[in-house]
């Protein structure tokens, strides 16, 4: 799979303060990758530097084999970008605002793209018609995220792209992201703090934690990596000590009610179960919630 996204120990500092360190990160052709982080972690930083808003202090990015300083108009030419604050331009209507980033883009916007775009993020003729000072938070995140995609670009460099938006859009932004992926193998380098999000679009996810990288995993493997949280209920109070059973650890129990978290396969715990008066058992898969608060704490 070719390699869209190269990091080779990229750092950045503030003086002092470290933005990024020793970054090393490939990101593949067609996947959806989260990078996800604290606030002050480094995730925006990592983000300028990949679209030559910033030098790095060393190491080395590139976007297609592109330096991302040094060549930085080739690396960029074919990036969708929305930043986490959408810059804009107060007096400009919508419309004009669109038409002005479509111009400057490396190939022109169909018009028919356009109108799906506009139509599916509910941007309307009347909000198209007025000036961006006027728009509330969630309608100039729609317009960026229009922006983002209207000149049909390979890779899409998205900065918190849900924040502001209202549950629909957001299930639309979803959606988009989903036939992206499948029907143009667009590259998707996303940043959120929305983890149900992440989880729901992404590949692999990156954390990032004081500027260096923590752990890169695929969701499968999060997924196995993570235990399974099962909840015993029974018909009657239930003395005596639980089984103990290797990869089976007690959460929390009452006479009525065990909580557990299970590594590896349930057949053991079953049949441990035998005999007991067994009502009910509720089996759930740990969320990467769990996984970045996991890796945070530690």
């Amino acid at each position: 799979m070719a390699v869209i996204i190269h990091t080779e120990a990229l750092s950045k500092y503030y003086g002092p303060v470290v933005g990024v360190e020793n970054l090393s990160l490939d990101v593949e052709a067609g996947e959806v990758f989260g990078f996800l982080g604290a606030n002050g972690s480094g995730k925006t930083t990592t983000i300028r530097l990949l679209l030559g808003l910033l030098r790095p202090t060393s190491g080395r990015a590139a976007i297609q084999g592109a330096d991302c300083w040094t060549e930085g108009l080739r690396a960029r030419r074919d990036v969708g970008y929305l930043p986490g604050e959408t810059p804009i331009y107060p007096e400009m209507t919508a419309a004009a605002y669109l038409r002005y980033l479509g111009r400057i883009g490396p190939r022109p916007v169909s018009p028919a793209l356009l109108e799906r775009l506009l139509r599916r993020f509910d941007v309307s003729e009347v909000d198209l018609g007025r000036r961006l000072r006027d728009h509330s938070h969630g309608m100039k995140r729609k317009l960026g995220i229009v922006q983002a995609l209207m000149t049909e670009p390979m890779l899409l460099v998205l900065d918190e792209p849900t924040t502001g938006l209202d549950p629909l859009m957001i299930e639309a932004f979803c959606q988009t992201v989903e036939e992206l992926r499948r029907d143009r193998g667009v590259t998707i380098f996303l940043s959120s703090h929305v983890l149900s999000e992440v989880e729901r679009l992404c590949n692999r996810v990156g954390l990032i934690r004081r500027g260096s990288l923590a752990s890169v995993q695929t969701i499968e493997d999060i997924h196995m990596i993570l235990p399974r949280r099962v909840t015993v209920a029974f018909a009657t109070p239930v003395d005596g000590a639980t089984p103990s059973i290797p990869g089976v650890t007690l959460v929390s129990r009452e006479p009525r009610r065990w909580v557990l978290d299970v590594r590896g396969p349930l057949a053991p715990l079953v049949s441990s179960l035998s005999g007991l008066p067994l009502r009910d058992l509720e089996v759930g898969r740990r969320s990467l919630e769990d996984y970045i608060l996991k890796l945070y704490s530690e």
